[in-house]
């Protein structure tokens, strides 16, 4: 190498630098001095005066002295103690989290895969342990295969007892929650206590959509708010009407059932209706000249809600023999629609009676046809009567309920587990209204309002109006 290319204070060549011999440069920097001496002014001027050519030789010098310094600071960045560290504690949480989901499943799952996952459950702890300061990269990659290689297992261990999962879910209760987050919620789970189950589960069946048995619980939660408060009142007569009395209630409700009958109209037609004209007199005064007038409209009113083909109003002028005409209905419907505001969502008997029956006959040995005609035609007779408005809709449907499944079977208690959790009625409750229940079923026939009677005595309900209840035991209503 020329001496003109030699750098007098670094002693490294002084030409165009290209990458590889950076590189070399770099290499040799390991062995040369720290501090180099500086060239004196007579020196530097002696080498052929070029001052530009010493200045470059003098930045060359430095910056070569640079890297090596870099080079060096970054042989103290192989001491990962810190990083090591962290990482450690974090592979130590991971771990007691495998352990926990460990301890989880080896509570359920088959010997055979506890003993797969508890092995490889010591072979991720001895990779952790294993791991040391030279090369973490390489112990990273190797914890997570062995991570992934344990998730692939659980994922096998999961379909190899999903059977068993199944069994467990299927005796479970509705309304528990079981969460394995926490190992000590599966330790006080009681699987045995689970398959005992006190009432008969009559939304089990999912697959009719009509019976809306994933939402029938709240329905019915939601309709019995709604009964108490679109309410009738129960003494009406005594404090807003003088001139109609309850005799004269009860002949307009048994016109409206053999109206009814006529153009065979649905049964919540008939309840809605009556209800309507309870809650109308309730507050609004009524003469009794107007009264069949409201229970035609009230009809009318009911027959547009519930009836896929409601009768025309000349054909509810013509039941009442044109003693009303068609502008007279329309403004009566006009004032009833304002009063109530529109409300035709109203619960009533029969909305809960269907629900109550089905309960029933979950448990039920006598032919479900004849149970149903029975319970609804007690629950008719209720309507007449001015005094069962004391009552609400849910409890007299479980009255006829209890006391149509006492008339058809003594052999064992008519009030059950499943009853009482599905009507929310304990027996004792339904004492008061049983009891009349049986008056009006026993007096049915010396009734001079006859037209339910007639209606159920029919080949085609089975004649239940014939039937009648043995006297009831007070132990019944324990």
């Amino acid at each position: 190498m020329k001496k003109e290319n030699m750098a007098t204070g670094c002693g490294l060549p002084t030409g165009m630098i290209t990458r590889a011999r950076a590189a070399a440069l770099c290499r040799r920097a390991e062995v040369l001095p720290l501090e180099q001496p500086t060239a004196k002014p007579d020196e530097s001027q002696a080498q052929g005066g070029n001052s530009k050519r010493g200045i470059l030789d003098e930045s060359t010098c430095a910056a070569s002295q640079t890297a090596a310094l870099k080079h060096k600071k970054r042989a103290v960045l192989k001491d990962v103690t810190n990083t090591f560290r962290e990482s450690s504690c974090k592979d130590h949480i991971s771990a007691a989290g495998t352990e926990a989901k460990e301890i989880v499943r080896t509570k359920s799952a088959p010997s055979k895969a506890k003993s797969c996952i508890v092995s490889k459950s010591s072979n991720l702890g001895s990779a952790i342990s294993d791991r040391t300061v030279t090369g973490e990269d390489d112990a990273k990659n190797k914890i997570l295969e062995q991570v992934q290689e344990v998730s692939f297992l659980e994922e096998e261990e999961e379909t190899a007892d999903s059977v068993d999962l199944e069994e467990t879910a299927s005796i479970s209760q509705p309304g528990i929650i079981h969460d394995l987050k926490n190992v000590e919620d599966v330790e006080f789970v009681d699987l045995g206590s689970l398959n005992r189950l006190e009432f008969t589960n009559i939304d089990a069946d999912q697959t009719n959509p009509q019976m809306c048995s994933l939402y029938a619980t709240d329905i019915y939660t939601n309709l019995r708010a709604n009964e108490l408060i679109q309410r009738p009142s129960s003494d009406y007569m005594e404090i807003k009407q003088h001139d109609i009395n309850e005799r004269m209630r009860g002949i307009l409700i048994d016109w409206l059932v053999e109206v009814s009958e006529e153009y065979k109209l649905a049964p919540d037609t008939l309840y809605l209706t009556v209800h309507i004209i309870d809650f109308y007199l309730s507050e609004n005064y009524i003469a009794r000249s107007r009264l069949q007038l409201l229970g035609t409209t009230c009809m009318l009113i009911a027959s547009k809600y519930e009836e896929i083909c409601a009768p025309r109003v000349e054909q509810f002028c013509f039941v009442t023999d044109n003693t009303y005409t068609k502008e007279e209905v329309l403004k009566m419907e006009s004032q009833v629609l304002n009063y109530i505001g529109f409300r035709l969502s109203v619960p009533t008997i029969e909305t809960f009676l269907r629900r109550f029956i089905r309960a029933a006959q979950a448990s039920y040995r006598v032919p479900a046809l004849t149970f149903g005609h029975l319970a609804n035609y007690l629950a008719e007779l209720t309507l007449v009567e001015y005094c069962f408005l004391k009552f609400l809709p849910s409890a007299i449907a479980a009255s006829a309920v209890f006391l149509a499944k006492w008339t058809l079977d003594q052999s064992t208690p008519p009030w059950n587990l499943t009853l009482q959790h599905y009507t929310s009625y304990k027996s004792v409750d339904l004492k008061p209204a049983v009891l009349e229940m049986q008056l009006l079923q026993s007096n049915s026939k010396n009734c001079s309002l006859k037209a339910i009677h007639e209606k159920y005595n029919q080949p085609k309900f089975e004649s239940v109006a014939a039937l009648t209840s043995p006297e009831l035991l007070p132990s019944l209503f324990c």
